[in-house]
């Protein structure tokens, strides 16, 4: 799909509340029309339930808006840190519910993806290339796995999803994109991007003569999620505010620890 032509459509203007908190950053965004109005970050990892609801009050204040005249509520759905997406689910659930409105779910990875994306047109003019573009986020998992998935991008706005989100071991994961995109014609260049500098070592292992390897070192931005959100709210999708939970991808520490005691393991 290309999201910069999707979000201009004559369905007439829509305004979302985009945040996440699946990891340090907590990241809120009002996004128009496909534009930013406003945004904030804030890097309080263990403070995320405790500012989470000040935050957003305070960011449509500035914005003179209400709940009440939002068209959509847009959160990152991890996967993450297991208490950090609780949290911002939880919250999301909540205002959609008190405000009546929509509520849509977005990855944490490809919002990530996505908004390195977004700079790094900014910032590369060797990325304006007929052929793909490999977008690889990765957030710390431990235990030298990650949250990660694969998009595909182009100059011309075009996106695709290429892998969907997974727990994988990024030495694996990265010799695997590295061949791949090698053995690709259409692959210009990959790009690593989120927490590489937590797993630096294991990117450069995989890197072969002639490898087209490359690391960015992004944070959360929820003008990439709104940008999803509000793409995903005109074409028509909801969830169900009710049924709605995040994807964890995997078990928390502790939950798999008693579910491996249950099983005698």
């Amino acid at each position: 799909m290309k999201i910069d032509e999707q979000l201009i459509g004559d369905s007439g203007s829509v305004t979302v509340l985009a945040f996440d908190t699946s990891t340090a950053a907590f990241s809120a965004a009002i996004v128009r029309d496909g534009q930013r109005v406003d945004s904030v970050v804030s890097f309080a990892e263990r403070n995320h339930s405790v500012r989470i609801v000040s935050e957003i009050k305070e960011l449509l204040d500035r914005n003179g808006l209400k709940g009440q005249s939002l068209d959509a509520i847009v959160v990152g759905q991890g996967p993450g840190s297991y208490t950090g997406v609780r949290i911002a689910v939880t919250a999301a659930k909540t205002l959609a519910w008190a405000w009546g409105k929509p509520l849509l779910g977005v990855s944490t990875l490809e919002a990530l993806a996505l908004g390195a994306w977004r700079r790094l047109r900014e910032e590369n003019e060797d990325l304006a290339d007929d052929r793909d573009i490999w977008l690889v986020p990765i957030l710390d998992a431990r235990r030298g796995q990650v949250y990660t998935s694969r998009y595909a991008a182009d100059h011309s706005g075009g996106w695709r999803t290429v892998d969907s989100d997974a727990i994988r071991l990024i030495a694996d994961w990265a010799a695997c994109i590295e061949e791949e995109g090698t053995q690709d014609p259409q692959v210009a260049a990959i790009w690593f991007v989120g927490d590489v500098a937590l797993h630096r070592e294991a990117i450069e292992a995989a890197e072969q003569s002639g490898t087209r390897l490359r690391r960015f070192e992004w944070n959360m931005d929820a003008t990439a999620l709104g940008l999803l959100g509000e793409l995903r709210y005109r074409l028509g999708e909801r969830q169900n505010v009710h049924s709605f939970v995040p994807n964890y991808t995997q078990l928390a520490e502790a939950e798999a620890k008693l579910l491996a005691a249950s099983r005698g393991e």
